[in-house]
């Protein structure tokens, strides 16, 4: 069974940077669709970055507007994890981190609901 583990949240400078990593176990992540998902209080959970499962070797990947320039997904399959480099940070950013995955979606969506599998969250916060 597919487990998810989110690790590297922390306390930031706005303008820093931060990883974030989601490990799973018990699957191959190549063949999962990945959504990093951020909820900050009072709020709903908002979509950040979705990466479709491989097809024929291509990905799909989504950015939100709102991060778009300052984040990037990356996957590393040897240690089926996949990151989130967060650079240029704001106190906007401030929020719950969750990864999520889905079996076989070959697009990049920012629906949750289309995830079944979410991590435990990691906190990040942005403030001087």
């Amino acid at each position: 069974q597919l487990q998810l583990v989110e690790s590297g949240g922390g306390l930031v400078q706005p303008g820093g940077s931060l990883r974030l990593s989601c490990a799973a176990s018990g699957v191959n992540l190549d063949y999962y669709a990945i959504g990093w998902f951020r909820q900050a209080p009072g709020k709903e959970r908002e979509g950040v970055v979705c990466t479709s499962s491989s097809v024929r070797g291509v990905r799909f990947t989504n950015y939100a507007d709102s991060v778009r320039g300052r984040f990037t997904i990356s996957r590393d399959n040897a240690k089926n994890t996949v990151y989130l480099q967060m650079n240029s940070l704001k106190p906007k950013d401030t929020a719950v981190y969750y990864c999520a995955a889905k079996l076989g979606i070959q697009r990049a969506t920012m629906n949750s609901s289309s995830y079944d599998n979410w991590g435990q969250g990691t906190q990040v916060t942005v403030s001087s």
